[in-house]
């Protein structure tokens, strides 16, 4: 109902409420909003049924608190102000985001304890077709303030309660949310609806002025980008090239005092490298550039960047470079590009001796510092292992810089590995390209199908590990590098010395230590293990416990996985994507894991086990019985209960023998 000066009418409500349930027709005078909302609700939900709650999941709920976290900073305040306006009129404040959940609430806790048992906390969704008409519904629908007082909600579990809720909208009009408050009917004021309202557009009022507080900031930043610049190295001057600016950091890096440089002509302490007096002199701002300032004749190295500040006529009046040691931009660029799943070597699956062995040596392989190769089929997880080696090692705070050799093009492998200076291939290139192995410094370098590198590289990357140094591509500077190289095959690599396509000292360099994964098929007893993490796995990514029927785990646990793990990972996966319920049954499986193609008989046709066979005679009988089961049974020549359980065990109805 909208806003009135006196109490509603209860009993002209609860009418109104069973006029409508009986004959879907509205008595006179009725809100207009609440008409909408019926008419919305009537198809979807049984007036005297329960609500259908829903929640957000447990792992889902702090992400979608985080994306709403300036909303809730705004609002919280307010709602603690609702909250010590009505306090003891048994009010649950509430705040929703824009698909109907609650993000936050506000009450005491005797209010709090009776909303919970009625259903009402954060994460729940409250709009109409789950509850049913209710003023965080209506308001999000018709963007209205509302209120519902009692029989005004569709649903009778509610009409011991009433809700007001006002919207709150975003600077460009769209819904943020909506706060209000659900109370007893008898709690009910009049007042109540005012003052949600009220604190709705307090909300919009500060988003409006934190909206005029980043403007004012970001143009404030323009005038004074060098203070806003100052975490990193900070050097600015002026078209006549006198220093504006020179903060320690830079003063640091570059060797100079600040007190002494500031206000000074700038080419008497340094000279400019090339790329940022080219900059300069054509206005033009420089990102991240990797270069060299000349003081007092020694280079300084670092990574630069340039922005040039220009009045209205596009002049430039000022510049200001930021400085960044270049030791610090590698390692932050690499932790960003080596940052994964923090596996372990718990996370390698299986009680098979086989597996055992494999966690042992891992073991070993991280407490040592020689290289380790890893040699298995495809899919047997070698990545996974190498990174879980990693992460138990003493360099797990370092990055792990992954690289499929296959993948890199053989005309750029060079360039890809040891890098290459400034203008080694183009004179006009404004920045060189650090090695993988500067990148990796400090942590690992995975070579995952090393086997693939052509006879150069080999060359080159048995030297890197040797001396334990670098000379980029078309540069002179020795580089000292830290860094464990990890490398995996598929291929006998012994063999492929005796072919010479693989660099016998590169090999002796990879193999300290050897690590040889066996397949899928020598260690079944994993197989189990495995499925069952799988499971899990999925189950969290598609928010429901996925289960397995006994006729898929069969054909799951006896099939050969010439795949290997990513091969069991691809079908379960698939299966669960196909699978309607909560159970994967043998009919979601690929049809060579059904039929077991990789096991057939002499005559070519696949080997079934006793499962499989009694799945297929049951189903050829019964649809030869057109659905009738006891012709099936008779046919089978068992009894109408053993068919029945059987049915039961393989999963199977009576829609499959149609």
């Amino acid at each position: 109902m909208q806003p009135a000066s006196q109490q509603p009418n209860l009993k002209e409500l609860h009418h109104a409420w069973k006029n409508f349930v009986a004959h879907n027709t509205f008595v006179t005078g009725m809100d207009p909003l609440v008409m909408r909302s019926w008419q919305r609700t009537a198809p979807r939900l049984n007036p005297r049924g329960a609500p259908r709650w829903t929640y957000l999941s447990e792992d889902v709920l702090p992400r979608t608190l985080h994306q709403h976290a300036s909303l809730l900073a705004l609002a919280r305040p307010l709602m603690e102000d609702i909250h010590q306006f009505i306090e003891g009129a048994g009010a649950l404040i509430l705040l929703t985001d824009s698909t109907h959940c609650v993000l936050d609430e506000l009450g005491d806790d005797a209010v709090c304890d009776e909303f919970h048992a009625l259903g009402i906390r954060k994460g729940v969704f409250l709009d109409e077709a789950r509850i049913g008409t209710n003023a965080f519904a209506v308001v999000l629908t018709e963007s209205t303030p509302a209120q519902i007082v009692g029989a005004e909600h569709f649903l009778e579990y509610l009409h011991r309660y009433s809700t007001v809720a006002a919207p709150i909208f975003d600077l460009d009009g769209s819904s943020l949310g909506v706060i209000g408050c659900i109370q007893r009917v008898e709690n009910h004021s009049a007042h109540a609806l005012g003052i949600v309202v009220a604190a709705a557009k307090a909300i919009e009022n500060q988003l409006t002025a934190d909206s005029l507080m980043r403007e004012a900031n970001v143009r404030a930043g323009e005038l004074n980008a060098a203070l806003e610049a100052i975490s990193d190295g900070v050097l600015a001057w002026d078209v006549r090239g006198t220093v504006m600016h020179l903060n320690d950091h830079a003063g640091q890096l570059l060797g100079l005092e600040p007190k002494l440089v500031v206000g000074r002509a700038l080419n008497e302490y340094l000279t400019l490298p090339e790329v940022l007096a080219r900059a300069a002199a054509s206005g033009q701002d420089v990102r991240e550039v990797e270069t060299s300032f000349v003081v007092e004749n020694a280079a300084r190295e670092c990574f630069v960047s340039l922005r040039v500040l220009k009045n209205q006529e596009g002049t430039p009046i000022q510049f200001i470079a930021t400085l960044r040691r270049t030791e610090q931009v590698r390692q932050l660029v690499t932790r960003l590009v080596g940052a994964q799943a923090r596996l372990t070597l718990d996370d390698i699956v299986g009680n098979s001796s086989a597996t055992r062995r494999v966690r042992k040596q891992a073991l070993a392989a991280a407490n040592a510092k020689g290289s380790v190769l890893l040699i298995g089929e495809e899919g047997t997880s070698k990545n996974a292992l190498a990174r879980a080696i990693h992460n138990s090692s003493k360099r797990a705070a370092g990055p792990f810089l992954a690289i499929n050799c296959r993948a890199i093009p053989r005309d750029l492998v060079l360039s890809e590995f040891l890098g290459f200076e400034h203008g080694a291939f183009n004179a006009q290139a404004s920045s060189g390209q650090p090695s993988k192995f500067e990148l990796a410094a400090g942590g690992t370098l995975f070579l995952d199908q090393v086997d693939a590198l052509p006879m150069e590289m080999q060359t080159m990357l048995a030297r890197v590990i040797e001396f334990g140094e670098v000379i980029r591509l078309g540069g002179t500077r020795v580089i000292p590098v830290d860094v464990r190289v990890m490398a995996s095959t598929e291929f006998d690599l012994e063999r492929r010395l005796s072919e010479f396509s693989f660099r016998r000292d590169l090999y002796y360099r990879l193999s300290p230590i050897v690590i040889s994964i066996p397949p899928l098929r020598e260690r079944p007893e994993d197989i189990p293990l495995l499925i069952e993490r799988l499971l899990e796995k999925l189950s969290r990514q598609f928010a429901r416990t996925i289960k397995l029927s006994p006729g898929a785990r069969e054909r799951l646990l006896h099939y050969r996985y010439p795949g290997n793990i990513t091969e069991l990972e691809s079908v379960m996966e698939r299966a669960a994507l196909h699978s309607e319920g909560e159970t994967i049954k043998p009919e979601h499986l690929p049809v060579q894991v059904r039929e077991r193609r990789a096991l057939v008989t002499r005559s070519g046709e696949p080997v079934r086990t006793m499962t499989e066979s009694e799945h297929e005679a049951i189903l050829a009988a019964g649809r030869a019985a057109q659905g009738n089961l006891s012709a099936t049974a008779r046919t089978l020549g068992i009894g109408r209960s053993t068919l029945w359980r059987k049915m039961k065990e393989l999963g199977l109805t009576m829609d499959d023998f149609r």
